[in-house]
């Protein structure tokens, strides 16, 4: 038991009974029991966090997730953040939170990643950086692909958040560990996991309740839905990159 991580699941846990959140956790048995290992996930909303660690409780494990240090120096989620022994990330200077995630993995931690870096606003895989599986060569541990589906209807990027009670099914699968050899290709590994990823997204995907009417912009355009395509998703996310730049510079 942690002082801060345990009384937050508890929370949380009634947080989405009482929202009606229905969890579907599939592929649990492949999170060890013990040991290190990068729990590489697709980002789909901004609970994404607070879900993916449902997958763990099986095997009794708690996450630490590599989160945007923006989090950390917020005045209620900071000492949350930082009680929970999760790691900030400068984006503009990494290196360090890499060292840090390779000591925990070291250390026998479960270490969540993002490898898209942002939410997908298609609802279907991004380009993955190459940090996760990085990590795992340097400490030495597995990776493991997992997926969530549906946590895009609660609160994604664009869209007004529905934390009411919406009775969501929320989805969570975790693949069969993927080795990453320290003197492999961190490229071929990478190509390696997001077509697991792929695999396990459109498995959940079709067994996962029909969507329709207004529900369509939160389902990808191969599968009928109205969200973006990855194409359009991607300009619209330089876009927003590049504003972001221009008030940071005009800020400095």
């Amino acid at each position: 038991m942690e002082p801060v991580y345990t009384p937050v699941i508890w929370t949380a846990r009634a947080v989405f009974a009482a929202q009606g959140l229905k969890f579907t956790i599939t592929g649990a048995h492949n999170i060890p029991k013990s040991g290190g290992a990068v729990l590489v996930i697709n980002h789909l909303s901004y609970m994404d966090f607070a879900y993916a660690g449902f997958a763990a409780f099986p095997s009794k494990r708690l996450v630490r997730f590599m989160a945007k240090d923006d989090v950390f120096r917020h005045k209620i989620s900071g000492p949350l953040m930082r009680g929970m022994h999760h790691i900030p990330v400068d984006r503009a200077a990494g290196a360090a939170s890499f060292r840090e995630a390779v000591g925990a993995l070291k250390a026998g931690e479960i270490v969540g990643v993002f490898p898209e870096a942002t939410i997908s606003r298609s609802f279907e895989l991004k380009a993955f950086k190459s940090g996760a599986v990085r990590m795992a060569q340097a400490a030495g541990v597995p990776a493991l692909p997992m997926i969530i589906w549906g946590s895009q209807r609660v609160w994604t990027k664009g869209y007004p958040k529905r934390l009411g009670r919406t009775n969501v099914p929320i989805t969570l699968i975790v693949g069969e560990p993927i080795a990453a050899a320290r003197q492999g290709s961190a490229d071929d590994v990478n190509a390696r996991l997001r077509a697991a990823m792929t695999e396990l997204l459109h498995a959940a995907q079709e067994v996962y309740p029909p969507m329709s009417g207004s529900e369509l912009k939160f389902l990808p355009v191969r599968l009928g839905g109205t969200a973006p395509t990855l194409e359009e998703a991607t300009a619209l996310d330089d876009e927003e990159s590049a504003r972001r730049a221009a008030r940071r510079a005009s800020a400095g």
